[in-house]
């Protein structure tokens, strides 16, 4: 018997849209985000593939977060710390548990990779500053 997907690429979608309109209009990542993103359409579509990769599996994802970050001047840990936070808040509002967990799972190892390789880029003989454990803003 075949096991039944995590989720649906509807649940995705709407966990990406749900998630990014609240990044927009954080006082913290709204400025960063809005400067970076020039098509928010095009980019919710994008990360709609990455989220679909992480959680169902699809191969429509193809890039490296890690580079585009990387690029980025000014990132620091409260700013992963906020994103992580609002990633919880969103995800602790799913009504399917299991993508919600491994959905914010995914994101914990993602930002920490994210930071890590950010610091490191900056440089590398300094030791790594740790992110925060996320707590859902209120």
């Amino acid at each position: 018997m075949d096991t039944p997907p995590l989720c649906t690429e509807d649940d995705i979608r709407d966990l990406v849209e749900t998630f990014y309109g609240k990044v927009r209009s954080d006082a913290l990542l709204g400025p960063v985000f809005n400067g970076m993103v020039h098509d928010w359409d095009e980019h919710l579509t994008r990360l709609s593939d990455f989220w679909s990769a992480v959680l169902l599996g699809t191969r429509r994802f193809a890039g490296m977060p890690m580079p585009t970050h990387v690029a980025m001047p000014n990132l620091s840990a409260a700013l992963f710390e906020r994103w992580l936070a609002l990633f919880g808040q969103t995800t602790a509002a799913l009504p399917n548990r299991p993508m919600a967990d491994a959905a914010m799972q995914m994101a914990q190892r993602m930002a920490r990779s994210l930071w890590y390789g950010y610091q490191l880029s900056r440089d590398p003989s300094l030791p790594l500053a740790e992110l925060r454990p996320a707590t859902p803003p209120h």
